[in-house]
């Protein structure tokens, strides 16, 4: 789901919608798909259905087709259907007790479904659990269960645009390694017509600088806030000071662009922070713009980076979970996971296939060395909206305290962990 995961944030307010469906779905099922008190998988001769959240025809094709070949070794009939709005439609079908057998879900989505009993809890079950990078399992881990297994994920890392680049006499000698190294090539970089660095004004790219600090809103378990450390004052001060330096604008705000691979293959800016969808937007929209991908600098507390993520989620109302359970695996394998890679640009959430997808994507590979160091998102029920309140705010960071920010948010966040 590159699109979804690029645009993390963008549907605060439906996810906020989901909150009141979840509240309205009580503390679980007990239909026929619920699994024994002793812990045994449901099992039938009933079809599995799995519901996706595409990114485009590339990632429907994909997981049709690698669901077709299981089902036709395992002799269990599946079938896959691309949502036209998965929240909604995973919702409703809580709501109606009639769930799709698996899922993708969002990092943001799990705690709200977990808490009220929607979800089975596989993960400790899976054969290949330990494959899985940690800060992946963290992030798909509530009250002390690993849930669901990461279907995939994106990391944040450094982007540059050559010719830009090249035009200000930086060699690969110039890639920046430390905050300070960053802001000086900036300044080189900034022109009357092209500015040094540009991303979006929001936590799911300035959370990445927190990150590099030593800190993030919330420690990895999500149990905890911690948004006002002053590792997270001291990220938020740099950028502001970027800002004010005029080497350093939000790609919306400040370039009237869409986001930072807009603005770094529009040539209005020389260096932005994105994902690894960045490639698929670059060679759509900008076919011609070279670029390369770097590791973010280091910060104060070493290298750092932010990751997301979806899970392949298995209902609890599902009444052939067995068999939901062995498609999961099967789709996390090495094979399949090299295979969704190839056809719509994710990152293997597994460590046992790095090795082949560096060898298939050798420019891209900052990418997938920043799991080893990168750090999820909060996932409390709530968290969302308590970020889509800091975005708002971050807008004026050129002009605001950061400190004071930070205190709203750590407010925030502690309110829902009440």
């Amino acid at each position: 789901m590159q699109r979804s995961r690029k645009r993390w944030l963008a549907a605060a307010a439906v996810a906020a919608a989901t909150a009141l469906t979840l509240s309205a779905c009580g503390s679980g099922f007990s239909g026929s798909g619920s699994s024994s008190s002793s812990g045994a998988l449901t099992s039938s001769n009933k079809p599995l259905t799995v519901l996706i959240g595409s990114s485009g025809d590339a990632e429907t094709k994909a997981v049709t087709s690698a669901v077709a070949d299981w089902s036709k070794t395992s002799g269990t009939k599946a079938s896959v259907i691309p949502a036209t709005d998965l929240n909604q439609q995973l919702s409703q079908g809580f709501a109606a007790k009639k769930p799709a057998d698996v899922f993708y879900l969002s990092t943001d989505a799990l705690a709200g479904y977990a808490s009220n009993g929607s979800l089975l809890a596989y993960g400790d079950m899976l054969k290949n659990k330990s494959d899985f990078y940690p800060a992946l399992v963290n992030s798909f881990t509530f009250d002390g269960k690993f849930y669901c297994a990461p279907k995939d994920f994106s990391t944040l890392q450094l982007v540059i645009n050559n010719d830009l680049w090249n035009a200000a006499g930086l060699t690969a000698a110039d890639y920046p390694t430390t905050w300070e190294q960053l802001e000086a090539v900036a300044k080189k970089l900034t022109t009357p017509t092209v500015v040094g660095l540009s991303t979006n004004s929001e936590y799911a790219r300035l959370g990445a600088f927190m990150v590099q600090a030593g800190g993030n809103l919330m420690n990895d378990e999500s149990t905890k806030a911690t948004a006002n450390s002053d590792a997270n004052v001291t990220a938020l001060t740099f950028v502001k000071k970027l800002l004010n330096e005029g080497v350093y604008k939000f790609a919306k705000e400040g370039l009237g662009e869409g986001d930072g691979g807009q603005a770094l293959g529009s040539g209005k800016a020389a260096m932005t922070i994105e994902g690894n969808w960045v490639q698929g937007e670059l060679s759509n929209d900008f076919p011609n713009v070279k670029y390369t991908v770097v590791p973010l600098p280091a910060g104060p507390a070493g290298k750092g980076t932010l990751q997301f993520s979806n899970c392949w989620g298995i209902a609890a109302d599902s009444p052939n979970q067995a068999a939901a359970l062995k498609l999961v695996e099967q789709l996390t394998t090495q094979d399949d996971q090299l295979a969704f890679s190839k056809a719509f640009g994710v990152l293997p959430s597994i460590k046992s296939a790095a090795e082949d997808w560096k060898s298939a994507n050798p420019t891209l590979v900052p990418f997938l060395d920043g799991a080893n160091y990168a750090k999820g998102v909060p996932t409390a029920k709530g968290s969302a909206d308590v970020v889509t309140d800091l975005n708002s705010k971050l807008t004026s960071l050129s002009t605001s305290d950061p400190k004071t920010i930070l205190d709203s948010t750590q407010k925030n966040l502690e309110a829902i962990l009440k």
